[in-house]
């Protein structure tokens, strides 16, 4: 009878999770026949539009999903718990994850704008023009394109502009293209050549930051196999007819022993992921 609360909130989780994805397809087929039919789309029930992107399910909320298998393996409600504790931690690394990508993806589309620039500038156009054509296809500027552009077309301080746009993550080579630019603007240097420099060192930057993280990818594999390690002996003990969870959840020596051994693992990945972070700084 132990088991059944954590079978109830079990099911109870995957009914409403169910609901809620149903719920919105079905919204949604019924507003796209009413539209069909030239008639007024029906509300929507309890503001689903407004607060789908909250409930709507992602991957963090996996850590959930598994928290509740152990659970109901377990006959606890502690794997339960512990899963929806990590969903905030986990979600925060996916989004410092996903502003790293961004972060690369806008390095190379500033790389792209001096590239471009510089092509615009040799095939005879002005500072100005080649920077408002060559800034749409790259979307390097960001925030501050619209500012940006607009100094250009009117006269105004682009390197400003510039260092402005260089101030977000990602960005920090348009600073070098605002140093060129006043330094083509105060003595007449050749604006395309600068620009090539600063593309080629940029480029000669991305790449060794990407053969760095080659040389680093051993080292996250490792702290990995740490995270895994856990796992695997519980499975082993399982296989050899023993009941890990039952000793760790329903005992007060096993329980002990979870604490303490969470504890050390969450401190022992810490500790890696800082050692092989610190690598990776510049």
């Amino acid at each position: 009878m132990t088991g059944q609360p954590v079978y109830a909130v079990a099911v109870c989780a995957g009914a409403a999770a169910w609901l809620l994805v149903a719920g919105e397809r079905g919204v949604r087929r019924a507003r796209l026949l009413f539209a069909g039919a030239g008639a007024e789309a029906p509300p929507e029930p309890w503001a689903w539009r407004r607060w789908w992107p909250v409930l709507r399910l992602r991957r963090e909320w996996l850590c959930l999903a598994v928290g509740g298998l152990i659970a109901v393996l377990g006959a606890s409600v502690l794997p339960l718990l512990a899963g929806g504790a990590a969903v905030p931690l986990v979600r925060r690394r996916l989004a410092a994850r996903e502003r790293g990508r961004a972060r690369d993806r806008r390095a190379e589309a500033v790389v792209a704008l001096c590239g471009a620039v510089a092509g615009e500038l040799r095939a005879g156009w002005q500072p100005g023009q080649a920077l408002r054509f060559a800034a749409g296809s790259t979307g390097a500027l960001g925030g501050e394109e619209a500012a940006v552009l607009a100094a250009a077309r009117f006269g105004g301080d682009v390197p400003e502009a510039l260092r402005r746009a260089a101030r977000e993550e990602g960005a920090d080579g348009l600073a070098g293209m605002a140093a060129c630019w006043q330094v083509a603007a105060d003595s007449g240097a050749g604006l395309a050549a600068g620009l090539d420099r600063l593309e080629a060192a940029l480029r000669e930057r991305r790449d060794q930051r990407e053969r760095l993280r080659a040389q680093l990818t051993g080292a996250w594999a490792t702290v990995g196999l740490l995270a895994v390690l856990p796992v695997v002996g519980l499975a082993m003990g399982w296989a050899m007819g023993a009941d890990p969870l039952r000793v760790l959840l329903h005992t007060p020596a096993g329980a002990g022993c979870l604490v303490v051994g969470g504890l050390l693992e969450a401190a022992g990945l810490w500790w890696a992921g800082r050692i092989v972070r610190a690598g990776e700084e510049p």
